[in-house]
């Protein structure tokens, strides 16, 4: 007899903690944070709080893309920012899906509109001819479902995971000629790979439980977990994968936002007026409680 699958949700606490230092004082400074998980499908959301100090005014928003946005001001000389997100989730591991299309309807003029955005690449994600040749012929003889697979683990294998060589705005070009570069890299160069053979693809923003073994010895120790970043495919319904760890995204992985690419969901953005450039410290911290 083939047991059912386990479908019983995994519950973290997550603190995320963003400090910025200034070496002389910020007159004001408009920021968004996009920091609050999504709440749909298998993520369910318990509690969420942000809080920003100093702060003189705040309001949240939902934005194109489907992510709650707090957009905040300090209007008061200031010579640190510090901002706590810290929320309870719980994941489920996602269904399969029941339904996938074949290339017909992926190149069919309807799905070509309906998923334009996430067909059409942004500057950061556009593949070098090198991607898109690996991405072609990684996708012959499969169908949609495995040919996305086949064309995330085929960049995977080329590239090394090398922080401290990219930045937040590397293109994806840039991290391929290195052959290098972090998950959001990693994350971008598939995108555009998935584009280019005409799979529908967005970016994830999110966070990684680092230790996801689901043993006893998890429950009740908190770790220092990572902000993380994967990709989801349309085949007829959306599929997560994390090429970073070439895994499918499940019970360890938490959802803050998704996009065309990291600019659409960067969890901080803002602007400020004197001072000069910020000491920045970022700390996740995750707990996988009873």
């Amino acid at each position: 007899m083939t047991r059912p699958a386990d479908t019983s949700p995994v519950r973290l606490h997550i603190v995320h903690t963003t400090t910025f230092a200034y070496p002389e004082p910020v007159v004001v400074s408009y920021n968004e944070a996009r920091m609050t998980p999504l709440s749909s499908g298998a993520q369910r959301v318990v509690a969420s709080t942000l809080t920003v100090d100093p702060q003189t005014w705040a309001t949240t928003y939902t934005d194109y893309w489907g992510t709650q946005v707090t957009a905040f001001e300090v209007l008061a000389p200031h010579q640190s920012l510090w901002i706590v997100a810290e929320h309870v989730v719980e994941v489920r591991p996602p269904a399969p899906l029941t339904t996938t299309v074949g290339w017909d309807v992926l190149r069919a003029a309807a799905t070509v509109d309906r998923r334009a955005e996430y067909l059409t690449d942004v500057p950061v994600t556009v593949p070098p001819d090198e991607v898109v040749a690996l991405a072609t012929e990684a996708v012959v003889g499969l169908d949609p479902a495995e040919a996305a697979l086949a064309v995330c683990e085929a960049v995977r294998a080329q590239m090394s995971y090398i922080p401290g060589v990219t930045t937040a705005h590397t293109p994806a070009s840039e991290a391929w000629a290195a052959r290098a570069g972090v998950c959001q890299d990693i994350a971008h160069l598939a995108v555009g790979a998935l584009r280019a053979v005409g799979i529908p693809a967005r970016y994830v923003s999110g966070y990684l439980h680092p230790a996801h073994d689901g043993g006893p010895d998890d429950v009740g120790r908190t770790v220092s977990g990572q902000s993380h970043a994967w990709v989801e495919w349309w085949v007829g319904g959306w599929s997560a994968h994390d090429p970073t760890n070439s895994v499918p995204v499940g019970t360890h992985h938490v959802r803050l936002g998704r996009g065309r690419c990291y600019d659409d969901v960067a969890p901080l953005r803002g602007i400020y007026a004197g001072g000069a450039a910020a000491d920045l410290e970022v700390e996740v911290r995750i707990t996988r409680q009873a």
